[in-house]
């Protein structure tokens, strides 16, 4: 196979998304949903690294707060040290299953990549909706990995890839198209979704995204390829002109 691809996930894959064209796209586009202003109270939920908080301090200004939780220790350090100057930011380590905090005590509430992998959406949709001011607002950014498509030698060996990425790599692989619908049963107002498709022609881009050759290589595993079609697939990725395409849904629900 080609030395095209990376064959261990990096530790830094959240902060190298967020620093990327792609990433950079769309969470601009979810902090423009988020609509903050000055003294606004904003709860990120899986808030990973940090990659968002520092943005969203500077739109509440000193008179608005920052609270980010993540149950993952490192994450929580990370986004500590890189939010250490900023006294209107806390980061926590918490389960974003149940929250400590009051009914109706903050303004903004967001995900990013997040919902994706939680064990019930519907729960943290629940937590969210009831810790939110009235008239106050969440803005999830999702990906749909159904909707992942990538242009290999064969369909079958495709759609394979793509079905156990959806099966298997993510909990919720088809959160983008259910959240809109599991937010309005808890009691949302939906009136927008905005969809971000990112189309990948250049391999090594695509996967430091994707995780193409080594997410192939757990399929193998997993019984979803076969070895020889597992190499002649990557190998065509590696050697052919490349296409992938993956979208991401930004869905802006309301408290009444």
């Amino acid at each position: 196979m080609p030395m095209l691809f990376e064959t261990t996930a990096p530790d830094d894959y959240l902060a190298r998304l967020a620093a990327s064209d792609l990433g950079r796209g769309y969470k601009a586009l979810a902090r423009a949903e988020l609509d903050l202003r000055e003294g606004h109270d904003v709860l990120d939920l899986g808030c990973g690294p940090g990659a968002d908080l520092r943005a969203f301090a500077g739109a509440v200004g000193p008179s608005g707060t920052v609270l980010g939780l993540d149950r993952d220790a490192e994450h929580v350090a990370q986004a500590r040290a890189l939010t250490h100057d900023l006294t209107t930011v806390r980061v926590e380590e918490r389960d974003v299953h149940g929250l400590d905090l009051a009914d109706a005590s903050v303004d903004r509430a967001h995900t990013d990549r997040v919902l994706q992998h939680v064990a019930d959406p519907d729960q943290v949709l629940a937590e969210a909706f009831r810790v939110l001011r009235p008239g106050g607002r969440a803005v999830l950014a999702e990906p749909d990995w159904g909707t992942l498509v990538v242009d290999g030698p064969d369909a079958a060996t495709s759609d394979a890839y793509a079905r156990f990425v959806v099966e298997r790599v993510a909990r919720n692989g088809r959160i983008g198209r259910q959240l809109p619908g599991l937010a309005e049963r808890r009691g949302f107002s939906v009136d927008r979704v905005v969809p971000v498709t990112a189309v990948f022609r250049d391999v090594r881009e695509a996967d430091e995204v994707l995780g193409l050759a080594r997410v192939a290589r757990r399929a193998v595993e997993a019984g979803y390829l076969r070895e020889r079609a597992e190499a002649r697939w990557t190998e065509h990725l590696a050697t052919q002109p490349f296409f992938a395409s993956v979208s991401l849904f930004v869905v802006v629900a309301d408290r009444p």
